[in-house]
């Protein structure tokens, strides 16, 4: 064990459970957990968990009525009308949801205090990523918001400057809104276009408060976007911003559903071209930030066939111990899939592709590309507030 990266894991996250039928089955955490343990990837880095988060750290980003709010729905769930955004098709409310969102948001929060203070370099939490959680409202699933809970503290404990890193295929609306007018934080998302996609926002020309200009950068992707054009936006616009802003820390968000079996979103994303990202954001950690890196999962419907072996590549990959994509899934993990969801679980560690991709400073602007316009849409909106050309 090279006790340089630390997996946050309490199976008691699986407690995180919207009921039967809510697309985020929690059998997607427990499955992903397994898939860890069977390619022996928690015996690679520190498998720990951290406290749940209180009423304090919590008040880092949420208001103390709404605290106070999903406190009542949890002893009641009863009596959540709506208000707040509990009780609503979304965010059903469910017993004890207070103790199991706070776990969660502990564990990222747990993962950014072990990277600060030196603990470890890289920390994962998985169940985390529950990135639309407003400061007085829960929303598309997300109760607290462990992401910016994480951003939040590393913040208190003194960093000047984070960057976080959005993948998932919904806009990171919540953690947007929270950092929105301070210039200490760089959010950088990338989402299917909101014409098309809650939370309907995350336009081009969201770029932060007058305070913190530039601050907020979106790249708003057309529908029906796959491997080459997904990783031709992500290269054309994060790396650059990363090594402008100097962040102390990186912060990632993960949600796998830009998959192309994902069904609740129109990306055509492949499990190769997630986990080549998830590489992308790891050098990026070490190429600008010392190496610290938490990385969060977030969304991701397709709980059997993307979702677990989507985020133990990512696990794998903060580890040092990245998993080759021809490698075989342990056939105890097939048989565990099996036997909680009668399905057949996949065979293999890849989708079976190569993504390839053309740089978009290499090659060129092409006016007539929609995923072209887009990627400079954005470039045009924020670059020029970090001292960097639009164009090349």
């Amino acid at each position: 064990m090279s006790g340089r990266a630390q997996l946050m894991w309490d199976e008691a996250v699986t407690g995180y459970d919207f009921g039967p039928g809510h697309p985020m089955d929690p059998v997607r955490l427990a499955l992903t957990m397994r898939l860890v343990e069977a390619l022996g990837l928690d015996r690679a880095l520190r498998v720990t968990a951290a406290r749940p988060a209180g009423e304090s750290t919590l008040r880092l980003v949420h208001r103390e009525d709404y605290t106070a709010a999903v406190r009542a729905a949890s002893a009641d769930p009863s009596s959540a009308d709506g208000s707040y955004g509990l009780g609503t098709a979304d965010v059903p409310a469910f017993a004890a949801m207070h103790e199991a969102s706070a776990l969660i948001a502990g564990q990222s929060v747990g993962a950014a205090e072990a990277v600060w203070r030196g603990d470890a370099l890289h920390a994962v939490n998985f169940a985390g990523g529950l990135h639309h959680a407003m400061a007085g409202a829960a929303s598309g699933f997300c109760v607290y918001n462990d992401a910016a809970l994480a951003v939040a503290r590393l913040l208190e404990l003194g960093a000047e400057r984070v960057v976080y890193v959005d993948v998932d295929v919904h806009h990171g609306d919540g953690v947007q809104a929270a950092f929105w007018d301070d210039p200490r934080v760089l959010t950088i998302s990338l989402h299917e276009h909101p014409s098309t996609l809650f939370p309907q926002s995350g336009w081009p020309e969201e770029t932060g408060a007058p305070s913190a200009e530039g601050g907020a950068v979106n790249v708003a992707l057309p529908a029906g976007t796959g491997d080459a054009g997904w990783l031709r936006a992500f290269h054309a616009v994060v790396p650059e911003l990363v090594a402008a802003f100097r962040p102390q820390v990186l912060v990632t968000q993960h949600g796998a559903d830009t998959h192309f079996e994902d069904p609740l979103a129109h990306l055509a994303v492949s499990l190769d071209a997630q986990r080549m990202v998830a590489e992308a954001c790891h050098d990026l950690a070490h190429e600008h930030a010392d190496g610290r890196w938490v990385a969060l999962g977030g969304g991701g419907y397709a709980v059997v066939d993307v979702v677990p072996r989507s985020w133990a590549h990512l696990v794998a990959i903060a580890a040092g111990a990245p998993v080759a994509p021809e490698t075989a899934v342990p056939e105890e993990w097939r048989a565990e899939v099996f036997r909680r969801t009668r399905q057949l679980g996949p065979q293999r560690m890849t989708d079976g592709g190569r993504p390839v991709w053309k740089d978009f400073v290499g090659s060129g602007y092409d006016p007539g590309d929609r995923l072209d316009q887009a990627i400079l849409a954005t470039r045009r909106a924020v670059f020029p507030a970090h001292g960097l050309l639009p164009l090349p």
